[in-house]
């Protein structure tokens, strides 16, 4: 993510490179992308497109309203089950009421200065 410090505004970039584990997400692949801001609420939500191996980049600018403090970013494949804490993808196409399980969010921090 670059950079890690803005104020309100400001544009961010999120990335990330392809996964060495050749994980086939599809040609259509999304990332959900939340940011979180220090007050607790959520200042983005959104996908963004991803490639076959997992690699992603999306920028947005830090919305006005966001409060001041650290702020997470989180990153994820969307709408896959994806993390059995084992590395091994499980992913179960097009089925019904599977979720992320025992797994820790990937997050990053983005301090919101005023």
């Amino acid at each position: 993510m670059n950079p890690t410090v803005a104020k309100p505004g400001d544009a961010i970039t999120v990335h990330a490179a392809d996964a060495g584990c050749n994980p086939r997400y599809g040609q259509n692949a999304r990332i959900q992308i939340i940011v979180t801001d220090a007050a607790g609420h959520v200042a983005i939500s959104t996908t963004a497109p991803m490639n076959d191996a997992g690699g992603f980049s999306y920028q947005f600018d830090v919305p006005l309203q966001t409060a001041p403090g650290e702020a997470s970013v989180e990153a994820y494949p969307f709408g896959v089950d994806w993390c059995d804490d084992t590395g091994t993808n499980n992913r179960v196409p097009h089925a019904e009421g599977f979720s992320r399980a025992s797994c820790a969010a990937r997050t990053k921090p983005l301090a919101i200065s005023p």
